[in-house]
């Protein structure tokens, strides 16, 4: 996701650390970040915390994106930080909280994804 400038700062098994800044470009009408890039960097670091704990003959695709709006934000930079809740044998269900670069929560957001048996493992 190099065209928003999403940046993967840690990554391990069941867990994932991306963060992105707030430019001009991504504020709305009102002066705050657009809601879609916050959930865009989340969507993003979840998968890659998921991805960290599949099979080589696993894939994902989402089927599920819940998201909270818990505080606007208008510059800066945000961070999100990932964990897989839970792996089944179909579903992977995980985790997201985005802070600001204050420590402010920004957006909470939950996903649930499909589990593709017999496919190859994709890096995102």
């Amino acid at each position: 996701m190099d065209f928003i400038g999403i940046e993967a700062v840690e990554l391990k098994e069941g867990y994932a650390r991306f963060r992105m800044p707030v430019r001009p470009e991504y504020l709305q009408g009102a002066g705050k970040m657009q809601g879609g890039l916050i959930v865009a960097l989340a969507d993003e670091t979840i998968a890659h915390a998921m991805v960290s704990t599949l099979t080589p003959h696993e894939g994902l695709t989402t089927i599920e994106l819940k998201s909270n709006f818990l505080a606007a934000v208008s510059s800066g930079e945000l961070t999100a930080t990932a964990s897989v809740f839970k792996k089944g044998s179909s579903l992977v269900i995980g985790d997201c909280l985005v802070t600001d670069d204050k420590g402010r929560n920004i957006c909470r957001v939950s996903a649930t994804f499909l589990l593709l048996k017999g496919k190859e493992k994709k890096v995102i």
